[in-house]
C-alpha cells in the first residue's frame, strides 16, 4: 500500500491537559486536582501549558506531565501514584501518539470524608 503525504496533524498542548486531567480524576483515589499557584506563575513565563492542577510540557516531542491533586484519605498514596502515572501515560501515548518523558505526581492534601464509619 502506497503511503501519501496527506498533511500534518497537529494537537494542541492544551488537548493534553484535558485528556491528563480527565485520566487523573477517573483514577480510584483522586478526590480532585488541587490548584498550584506557583505553576500558573510558571507557565507565564516559561511557556507551558496547564490547567487546574495539571502542567504539561513538551520538549523533543516528548510530554512532561505534572499532576497536582487531592487524594482520599484511605488509599495506599503510593499506589494510587503509581497507577496515576501509569494511566496518564498510556493515555497520552494511546491517544495521541507521542513519548511520555515523565509523569509527576504531586499530592497537595488528602481528604477526609465527613462521614465517620
Amino acid at each position: 500500500m502506497d503511503e501519501k503525504q496527506l498533511g500534518r496533524i497537529i494537537v494542541a498542548p492544551g488537548v493534553l491537559v484535558t485528556i491528563a486531567r480527565l485520566t487523573a480524576l477517573a483514577t480510584p483515589g483522586v478526590v480532585r486536582m488541587s490548584r498550584n499557584w506557583v505553576g500558573a506563575m510558571s507557565r507565564l513565563l516559561r511557556h507551558r501549558s496547564g490547567d487546574a492542577g495539571v502542567e504539561i510540557t513538551i520538549e523533543d516531542q516528548a510530554v512532561t506531565a505534572d499532576l497536582y491533586i487531592v487524594a482520599q484519605h484511605d488509599v495506599s498514596l503510593l499506589e494510587m501514584g503509581r497507577q496515576l502515572q501509569a494511566n496518564v501515560t498510556r493515555a497520552i501515548e494511546e491517544i495521541v501518539g507521542l513519548r511520555v518523558w515523565a509523569v509527576n505526581v504531586h499530592i497537595e492534601d488528602v481528604e477526609v470524608s465527613a462521614k465517620r464509619e
